[in-house]
């Protein structure tokens, strides 16, 4: 029976190997996929050494699935978290180059942007606390790449292992006065060629888009893993994940927020 580094290697080299190629999605395969989300994430750390050559440092992280709208997209009711990529990160307005990707999505989030490290040794972490953190807000972009995956048969486990699908972000304008913004009932939407395309509110976020910060460090707490000061985090779409052709232009505005914009060229 293999060893859990060595199925967690072989893991790590299957993710890599699928991307480089630029393969349709495929699970992993059965006999080294993980069993425990414990296992997802240790998949994912191994799938990161490799992968940082190309996509730069960590300089964040997302937090996926932390709305009901999202959780009953891909049929998994629980967040999750993967990490943001140096080079991933977009500054609005962006031209994103739509051959890049196999299966090009974008998701409207609240970004936040930490100006004090959130230490494991001080979890727990509640929305006050991790508050005390944020720097800034941003209207963002999350940037996924599902590969063409099918969600009616999707074994999500596996999709943590594979970074939670996390492709880059793009940022719009910082907004350092958000404390007197009610985050909760403040409005997002998305709209794609002028159209809208989605919306929701700051609240279909865990409650609250600082509960998912607060859940996230916690989360990296358990593993032995802390916020860094200077950090992007992603809190979570508050649309369903919309797919995006070359020549579409999509813009997220966020109540108190302002927008961010991006074309796929």
């Amino acid at each position: 029976m293999a060893s859990n580094e060595s199925r967690e290697q072989n893991a790590a080299q299957f993710l890599f190997q699928a991307h480089d190629a630029r393969e349709p999605y495929h699970p992993i395969p059965e006999q080294f996929a993980p069993r425990t989300i414990t296992e997802a994430y240790a998949m994912q750390d191994a799938y990161h050494e490799l992968i940082t050559c190309s996509r730069g440092p960590i300089v964040g992280y997302k937090v996926a699935l932390t709305t009901p709208v999202m959780q009953r997209m891909v049929g998994f009711n629980e967040p999750c978290a993967g990490a943001v990529f140096a080079n991933g990160v977009h500054q609005s307005p962006a031209s994103i180059r739509g051959a890049a990707y196999v299966h090009l999505g974008a998701e409207c989030e609240v970004a936040v942007l930490l100006n004090r490290d959130m230490p494991a040794e001080s979890a727990p972490y509640d929305r006050a606390s991790a508050g005390e953190a944020v720097g800034a807000l941003m209207p963002a972009f999350e940037l996924v790449d599902d590969r063409g995956a099918d969600y009616s048969d999707l074994f999500f486990l596996g999709v943590v292992a594979d970074n939670t699908w996390n492709a880059g972000v793009v940022l719009g304008p910082q907004v350092t006065a958000w404390r007197n913004i009610d985050l909760a009932a403040t409005r997002g939407a998305m709209i794609i060629n002028g159209q809208r395309a989605g919306e929701g509110k700051g609240g279909d976020v865990m409650g609250h888009p600082l509960e998912a910060l607060a859940w996230l460090a916690n989360t990296l707490a358990a593993r032995g893993k802390s916020l860094s000061q200077g950090m992007i985090v992603m809190t979570g779409s508050i649309v369903s994940t919309k797919f995006l052709n070359t020549g579409d232009t999509a813009t997220v505005s966020i109540d108190g927020l302002g927008e961010a914009r991006l074309t796929v060229t």
